[in-house]
């Protein structure tokens, strides 16, 4: 395994390369202690035992996901029984760390803060598509029938190039774009957002 130092040396890469690409494990890494991974300007997860790296997220993925947290968090002030996470909201679930652009957790499942990942399933998980930094509509799909298998019953895709979103739960899935409301997640009553508030400063 490469040490500390190893992530300092970067590398150019052609534009063709394909994300998420594997990263090398640095010394005394451990999947469920943050403070072992390698620091790195870029998203990491660790999926079926690799560790992968995605790049910094764009501009339509950052404001895509700055309008998911505003919608998200006028909805959570009023209903304090659940949590809002983003910011790459880490989760170690099934035997996986991965992170969500955005989830919605019921307080009362997460107990107390310990400054590590969360280790229950959220009831709403939101990932935002930017195929140019490698989150393409069909790994993030991928990602949604990983939601779904370790318990979490809604997730939501934004598609901001299209500006549609796709809402996916177990052995289900639909497309709602401009006023059309997304359906009411499972618990989380009177969230239904109109599909063009999700992508309202691209839009502007």
């Amino acid at each position: 395994m490469p040490n500390a130092a190893s992530y300092d040396d970067v590398v150019v890469l052609p534009r063709a390369v394909r994300f998420p690409v594997e990263m090398i494990p640095p010394e005394g890494f451990d999947a469920e202690r943050l403070e072992t991974w390698p620091r790195v300007a870029g998203r990491l997860e660790w999926v079926d035992g690799r560790l992968l790296f995605m790049p910094p997220s764009g501009d339509l993925q950052q404001d895509t996901t700055t309008d998911v947290v505003i919608t998200l968090g006028g909805w959570v002030r009023e209903h304090p029984g659940f949590v809002l996470g983003t910011n790459e909201a880490g989760m170690r679930l099934g035997g996986a760390t991965r992170a969500a652009d955005a989830a919605i957790w019921r307080r009362s499942d997460l107990g107390s803060y310990t400054g590590g990942l969360r280790r229950v399933p959220q009831i709403l998980a939101v990932e935002v598509a930017e195929a140019t930094q490698g989150d393409t509509e069909e790994l993030l799909r991928e990602k949604a029938s990983w939601y779904h298998g370790v318990g979490v019953e809604a997730v939501w895709i934004l598609l901001p190039e299209s500006r549609e979103a796709i809402v996916s739960s177990p052995g289900h899935e639909s497309r709602v774009s401009g006023d059309d409301r997304l359906p009411e997640p499972p618990g989380l009553s009177g969230l239904q957002p109109r599909a063009r508030e999700l992508f309202a400063q691209i839009a502007s």
